[in-house]
Formats: C-alpha cells, structure tokens, sequence
C-alpha cells in the first residue's frame, strides 16, 4: 500500500507540471496572436499635453487609449459622415493634410462621435501657407506690455504671422496622431477601402478596420497644478513627476577667451550677436524650423568663421559673443534665462558690458535680395542710444557693399519682431537691431510648422546624387546665406574696432554643409568626424528636429540632438586642434586654462583605407548654459514674467490598427465563451472527484492486489 501511495502521490504534480507547460506555451503564442490582430504603426508623431501658468493644450487619450472605425475624410463632403450620419460611431478619422485646420478640429472637438484623428502628411506643402501658432507669436513675454510699450502690444500695427491660426494652442480631449510613412498611411488606406466603404451610402459590413490611438497623459490643468503635485508626490516618494519643465542648453561663444569662472569689468565691452535654437509644431518632436532658426543658425556660424579666420581677431578693442537661444519658442526661455543671470552676477558677461546687439531671425527667403533692419522704437526715444543705433545702420549699409544684400530701413515708429533681443530691452536700453527677410509679416509661410523643411528654403538638389555629393552641392540657399554671414561678419567685426578696409568672407562651402546636416541628414561623413563619440547616437538619416526637450526639476538635462551638432560644429569652425590624448582632453589640467577654454574629444575622421578613425582634440571657446525659466528657480508656477511651460509625462504612446468584429458577433462569442468556461469547470470537478478511478491502470490495480 505505501509503494501504491507514492504512485498516486506522485500524479497529480505530473498534472500540475502539464498545466504550466501549457500555460507557458499559450502564453509564449500569446504574442504572436496579438500581431496577427494588429498592425503596429511604428513612424508617428502624437500631439501631447503642454501647460503654462493658467491653461493646458494639446491633446491625450484616455487610460487605455480611444479605439473608432477608421474613416478617411478627404474632402469637406466627406465630414457628414464621421459627423452626422456615419452608423458605426465612435469614428477615428484618417484626415487629408489639407482638411489639418482649425475650423475642422473645432468641428470634430465638438462631436462626440470621434475618438481620434490620424493626420496625412500633405506633400508638396500646402502652397496657401500653414502655421498653427498665434499671429502674434510670444505676445506678451517681450518687450511689448500693457505696462510697457502698450501701444505697440499684442502685434498692433505688425501683425507678425497673419497665417497664424493658433491652433497649437487649443485643448482636445481625443489624441492627435501625424503619420509619416506614406507606406504605413497606405496600408491603412488599403484597409479602410477592403472594409469601410460605405456602398450607396449604406453601413458597410462588418469586420470593420479599426484603429487604437494610445496616448495618455498624467498632467492637468495647468504648470501650477502639476507642480504642486510634483512637490506632493516626490516629497513622499508616492509616484513619479506627472510633468516636466521645458529646457535645454543655450550655446555661447567669444572670439577672445573669457574667464568663465569670474565677471567681466566694466570697461570691457562685447559686441552680441544672437539667434535662436529651437522651433515646434503641433506634434511633439517634430519642428524642422528651416526658416525659423535654421537660416539664421548657419549664417551666424558662418559668420563666426570667417572673424575667427582674421588674424588680428584677438586684438581687436572689443570681443564678439555669439549666443544661441534655447526655448524661445515657449516666451523666450532660454534668453530670459541669460538676462536672468546677468542680472544675478553668475554669467561672465554682465548686461552693462553689451555695446551693442545685433539679431538674425528668418533670412533665407529674401525678396530681390533684399534684408530688412528692425529697431525698438521705445529705447531709441533715449537720445545716446538712438545715436548708437544710427552709427550701428551705418557699419551695416557699409559692411553690405561687395554683397548680393541690400539693406532697407523700417520706419522707426514700427516696433520690432518677436526677437530674444527684447527680453535684454526688458532691463536695459541697448543699441541693437534685428535682422530679416521681411519688412512686415513674415514671408515664412509655414512658421513653426511641420512643413518649415528645406523644400521652403529651396534647398533643391539635382537627381542622383550621391550622399557625399549632396553633403558638398552649393545650393541658391546655400550661396544667399554665405551673403548674409559675409554682412554679418563684416559689421561685427567693425562693430568690435576693426578695420573697415579687411577683407573679410563667409565660406560658402561652410555653409553648404551646414545646411545639409542641419537640414537634410545629420548622419554625414562631416558630422561624424566632428561629434563626440557619446553623441554619435544622434545622428540619424533624416533631419532633425529642434523641439526643446523636457527636463526633471533639479536634474541636469542631457543636450538635445540639434544642441551636440551645435556644439561640434562651432567648435570645428572656431576652435584649434590641441595635441592632447583623450585623457588629457576629457580631464584638462591647471595648465590647460579650462576656466578659458571648453575641450572636446572628437570622432575624427576615417583612417585612410580603414573603418577605424582617427580622433583628436578641440579647444574652444564655447560654453552651455542652462536654459529653464528662472520661473522655476524661483517657484513661480504662475508668474507673468517669466516662461512657465511645461511637458506632460505619459507611460506609453503608440498606434495600431486591427479588424473589429460586431457588437452581435461579440455578445455571441462572450456568450460562447463563458458557456465553454462553466463546462470546463464542470468537467473539471467531476473529472478530479473521480480521479482514482479514471486514472487508475490494469497495472495499478495489480500492484494493489499483491
């Protein structure tokens, strides 16, 4: 009996072994299930939650995403259906790029008959211009106030960006998605047509093409809501932050070294040159901002050049900065922030050692090669400055001669455009001007738009070339903006007390390259011989895209894609190549002066004949600065002074698409399901209540008998 109790004892962990065999076996085909049911889209782009002081946009999804019929709405007809008649609602609606307006989401924010939009990208770009930002981009956070300058505020008298729907700046309670892949839209396309189409305008027949849109968002409200949540929850380690602050580096640099450790005296003055960084467009990390930084990027790069290639630059009377704005999309973060820090002693430069200000903002689209001087009319009224401001007009039009620029005056009643030049005017009257291709409204169709690409800058290359071709083709923009860095250098470099007679140029293949990297591929045999090796991960082969990035309070953030191409291109252009080895190079000692000097340990370029490359050392004269609104130093979630923006966080976003079967078909199979669970329950319990008999062998019971 004991050897018979051990047999027995020993079956039902073979059992329990059997079911966990093929527990692990269902749940190992479980995944393979799940991609016969849907097709991931993987080349999207959401639109998420943003919040400043008193307000959210954007959009998000609810918890477990928001599923709908997919529809396809190509034309303003097509709207009654996913809006009114349509049977089979919730709808997701797969909208023609050209119906992505603001009157058409208006519409379906209204409806509670959709449960998504997945937006096609429109090629070529809509030729009646897009912008979903304000018409009057950043009004408010300049110079122009109902305290200060009212009767220039809110863009009277300029209406900067008339095309300008503000769109970007709606709430939308249903997720946004932009799909990027032609192939992936067809293969939704190709679903709805076998699927969706209404015959005779009846109900189509099920399974019908679906499509799940997930994108939630942890944020509310607004910043200050999510700060004091933040502040709750990482106080006692409930959760992590539900948002982030938007910020990033901004990048400075000076012909002469300057101690970053100490503050200039005041006798020391410095000629600024300033462009921005970043742009944006309604959907998160995508903003390829050709026009609206890129342009003038290049040209003051190229512009830094040329003056770093004159022989006496570390001579002459006055230094030059070159600074690059992070965040000034969002009110102006990363200027406001270098203000800021002026102000407060912990930058080198204090805002009494700027003798003047010189800013480029839009300049490849040129009309008749002409480029327009923008002045602050407010602090011209100040007779030493106005006087400063005329002498800086005359070094321009003297320094335009020789190039295919010609500068044109703006009547000094006309106040100046949305410009980092006006958050320094906020707190001290200097001498500047801002330079652009338009007098009034931008000629920038596309501001701040998913379509601001090379194509709007005609950035044309001719077919079949090859990657490296392409990298060194002198493209019309290239050439127009190699004459706008050349009139930069040139009044820079008199501005600071150089000669008027030096003949000073900008490199036109300079350009070129910069234009190619920063604009069409980043992944280049250039940039991959002049970035760090930890960075070489950024290199990707598309543009890349000039969103600030969002950054956990009191962490450091991590420079941006387009910020580490910035850094090793000014670097390469301005620096010097020092024999150090790597160690030396990443860990300078006192001799080194890194109080004056930034190293850089770059790639280097491919050894002859080889894959390995050869690597080497760049000092310079760059320096990062932290770009975050001071509003955040000093815990002001609602200030009126300062940039209060920030990102939502979310768990996962993603998109799919699958075939959904009818309510009639579902209740069926639910049914079905649980008649066939009860069953097996059923069977379950009799099966082991009678177990020693059922399981019992000839052999067993022989054994038992014996």
């Amino acid at each position: 009996m004991a050897a018979a109790g051990e047999k027995g004892g020993s079956r039902p962990g073979w059992r329990s072994l059997g079911v966990s065999v093929i527990l692990l076996a269902a749940l190992c085909h479980g995944s393979s299930v799940e991609r016969k049911i849907y097709i991931p889209l993987n080349s999207t782009a959401p639109c998420v939650r943003l919040l400043n002081a008193t307000h959210q946009i954007g959009c998000q999804s609810s918890r477990n995403g928001d599923t709908g019929v997919i529809h396809v709405v190509e034309k303003e007809e097509d709207l009654s259906w996913v809006l009114e008649t349509g049977p089979t609602p919730p709808y997701v609606v797969l909208l023609e790029g050209n119906l992505f307006t603001k009157a058409t989401l208006l519409k379906f924010k209204e409806s509670s008959r959709i449960s998504g939009i997945a937006v096609m990208y429109s090629k070529p770009s809509p030729p009646e211009g897009f912008s979903l930002d304000h018409s009057c981009p950043n009004d408010g956070f300049g110079l122009y106030t109902d305290d200060h300058g009212s009767q220039y505020s809110h863009c009277n008298g300029s209406l900067w960006n008339p095309l300008g729907s503000g769109m970007s700046y709606e709430d939308f309670q249903f997720p946004i998605f932009l799909l990027e892949d032609d192939n992936e839209t067809e293969v939704i396309k190709q679903c709805y047509r076998e699927h969706n189409i209404p015959v005779n305008d009846t109900a189509p027949k099920y399974p019908l093409c679906a499509m799940q849109l997930i994108s939630p968002m942890h944020a509310v409200t607004s910043t200050v809501t999510c700060m004091r949540r933040n502040s709750i929850q990482m106080s006692f380690s409930i959760n992590p932050a539900v948002c982030d602050s938007l910020a990033g580096y901004n990048v400075w640099s000076t012909v002469k070294p300057v101690n970053n450790s100490d503050t200039l005296p005041p006798e020391d003055q410095v000629v600024v040159s300033a462009a921005r960084l970043d742009g944006r467009s309604f959907f998160w990390n995508l903003a390829p901002a050709a026009e609206s930084t890129v342009s003038s990027l290049v040209t003051q790069l190229a512009a830094a050049e040329a003056i770093h290639k004159m022989p006496d630059s570390q001579s002459l009377p006055r230094n030059i900065m070159f600074a690059f704005f992070q965040g000034e999309v969002f009110d102006y973060i990363g200027s406001s922030r270098m203000v800021y820090d002026m102000e407060k002693g912990r930058f080198p430069i204090r805002l009494n050692n700027i003798h003047s200000f010189v800013e480029l903002s839009q300049v490849a689209l040129r009309n008749s090669s002409a480029l327009w001087i923008h002045t602050d009319p407010i602090s011209r009224n100040n007779d030493t400055v106005n006087t400063e401001v005329k002498q800086l007009i005359d070094v321009l039009k003297t320094s335009s001669k020789g190039t295919n620029v010609t500068l044109q005056d703006i009547d000094q009643s006309q106040a100046l455009p949305p410009a980092s030049f006006q958050r320094f005017l906020r707190v001290r009257n200097i001498p500047g001007v801002v330079l652009t291709d338009h007098r009034g409204e931008y000629r920038n169709k596309y501001y701040n738009s998913m379509y601001d690409t090379s194509t709007n800058i005609n950035m044309d290359y001719p077919s079949g070339l090859s990657k490296e071709e392409a990298l060194n083709y002198v493209t019309g923009a290239a050439q127009s903006l190699s004459e706008v860095a050349t009139l930069l250098a040139k009044t820079l470099y008199r501005q600071a007390g150089g000669s008027d007679g030096a003949e000073i140029k900008a490199d036109v293949n300079s350009v070129t390259r910069m234009l190619y990297g920063f604009l069409v591929m980043s992944n280049n045999s250039w940039f991959q011989s002049i970035i760090r090796s930890d960075w070489k991960g950024n290199l990707v082969n598309k543009p890349p895209q000039y969103y600030v990035t969002a950054t956990s309070l009191g962490s450091k953030p991590s420079p941006n894609p387009p910020t580490s191409f910035l850094i090793s291109v000014l670097a390469n252009l301005t620096g010097q190549v020092v024999n150090y080895t790597k160690e030396q190079c990443q860990s300078p000692d006192k001799d080194a002066k890194r109080e004056l000097y930034e190293y850089l340990w770059v790639q280097g370029p491919l050894d002859d004949n080889s894959t390995t490359r050869v690597p080497f050392c760049v000092r310079s004269t760059l320096r990062s600065h932290l770009a975050e609104s001071p509003a955040f130093e000093l815990n002001e979630w609602d200030s009126t002074e300062y940039s209060t923006w920030t990102e939502s966080r979310w768990k996962e976003i993603r998109a799919r698409i699958f075939l959904v079967p009818s309510h009639e078909l579902e209740v069926i199979t639910l049914v079905v399901g649980i008649v066939v669970l009860l069953a097996s329950f059923t069977a379950t319990y009799f099966i082991n209540a009678k177990a020693d008999i059922l399981f019992t062998s000839a052999q067993d019971s022989g054994s038992v008998a014996y």
